[in-house]
């Protein structure tokens, strides 16, 4: 499989969220002193709703019709993520997405670039 394949993680916690088991996921994850790396995870078509993300690396992240709605993603890592046909009202983005990176990648499923200015 190519590293920047989309792909499922061998770690608890990311099973946890497969589940859609998301208080779980927000408990384990405060009391682990390690996060693992979700990048290139899959979330396609999960309900997130209320997942704690902060410190969470989620680049090049496939969340194609994923429920994002009222998720802070303001203190973890999108870059490369895709959005596609995700339900994201009320969601909060890290400040180096332009909104025009977040709507071609929730309308056109591109992966969204950070801004490199200031």
């Amino acid at each position: 499989m190519p590293t920047n394949a989309v792909h499922h993680i061998k770690d608890p916690l990311y099973e946890t969220l497969r589940t859609e088991d998301i208080s779980a996921f927000n408990a384990k994850k405060l009391t682990r002193g390690d996060l693992p790396s979700f990048s290139h995870g899959d979330f396609r078509g999960l309900d997130l709703r209320g997942m704690d993300t902060t410190g969470l690396d989620m680049s090049h992240a496939y969340f194609r019709g994923a429920d994002l709605r009222g998720i802070d993603f303001s203190h973890s890592n999108l870059e490369g993520a895709s959005i596609a046909g995700a339900k994201i009202s009320g969601s909060f983005f890290p400040d180096r997405l332009q909104a025009s990176e977040i709507l071609m990648s929730l309308n056109h499923g591109t992966r969204m670039r950070y801004s490199t200015g200031t």
